[in-house]
């Protein structure tokens, strides 16, 4: 089986064996948004051609490619959800070169009714599982992060933080930025910006002091960056952990670090989970689902 994970900006497909182990991978920039109108079926083809060549005749997507921006928009599955559950929803999507199913997101609601959305994210949280009936709280870095609740093996709920967009959109478009120079690692402004975030003031206010610290000598313009970084994952993690909790964190790259610290530094535990996440729960789905 073929399995793609297909987001905005970037597009991970596997060749999987039978037993769900990864043959081959490929990676590249061709997320959904570098796809011209129509163009799907033709990215597909030039993603993994040489697969179907070899006479791969089934293909799962996930992502954001079953959005509205995508090829095919698949409507979202209320949790909670499990992995059969997401397996008997799967939409058709019409390609002349092999039988294509794509995997729809998940929707959920916060406590007070304001509705929640992932795709692609349910599939890594389910690759990420290490039993089917786990209990379990997940982490899933980015733009848009996002914070798991597994009971039973079913995703019982999550909630989504704009954090990775917001960093990206005061460093770069407001006066902040005028004052940084270099990137958010891990070190002595991190965990100052952490442990900020965990004091009275709220976050507008506590965002304002990385501009005056800088003013008055008290934070360098190299280490700003890693203090607006430890203040807004410091709020996250502060509003999702609320007791102390041990965290899968699923995904790959240095936010990763950073949100590792950020739940060590709150009194909870950081696992790392597999970076082929996705390419596990696509192949747990692939699974079940009814190709005919």
């Amino acid at each position: 089986m073929i399995a793609v994970d297909w987001g905005t900006s970037s597009a991970r497909a596997y060749r999987l064996a039978p037993d769900g182990a990864v043959l081959e991978r490929r990676e590249g920039a061709g997320g959904i948004l570098r796809v011209p109108e129509g163009g799907f079926p033709a990215a597909l083809a030039g993603m993994v051609g040489p697969w179907l060549a070899d006479g791969e005749t089934r293909v799962l997507l996930s992502g954001m490619v079953g959005s509205r921006q995508g090829w095919q928009e698949a409507p979202y599955l209320a949790c909670p959800a499990g992995l059969d559950d997401l397996a008997g929803a799967v939409e058709p999507v019409p390609f002349a070169e092999a039988t294509v199913r794509l995997v729809p997101g998940l929707s959920a609601e916060d406590a007070s009714g304001v509705p929640e959305v992932m795709r692609g994210e349910e599939v890594q949280v389910f690759g990420a599982l290490a039993r089917s009936d786990e209990d379990a709280l997940l982490c899933l870095p980015g733009s848009h992060a996002k914070w798991v609740r597994v009971a039973g093996g079913r995703i019982a709920g999550f909630s989504t933080s704009l954090t990775g967009e917001a960093f990206a959109a005061l460093k770069d478009h407001t006066i902040l930025g005028r004052m940084m120079t270099g990137t958010a690692e891990i070190g002595p402004a991190f965990e100052a910006g952490i442990a900020r975030a965990g004091e009275e003031g709220g976050l507008l206010h506590h965002l304002f002091g990385t501009r005056t610290l800088g003013l008055f000598g008290r934070l360098a313009a190299e280490d700003a960056a890693s203090y607006l970084s430890g203040l807004l994952i410091g709020h996250e993690v502060s509003a999702a952990m609320t007791t102390p909790a041990s965290v899968r964190l699923v995904g790959s790259g240095p936010l990763m670090a950073l949100y590792g610290r950020a739940i060590v530094l709150r009194g909870g535990e950081a696992i790392a989970g597999d970076p082929d996440a996705a390419a596990r729960g696509l192949a747990l789905i692939g699974e079940r689902t009814a190709w005919m």
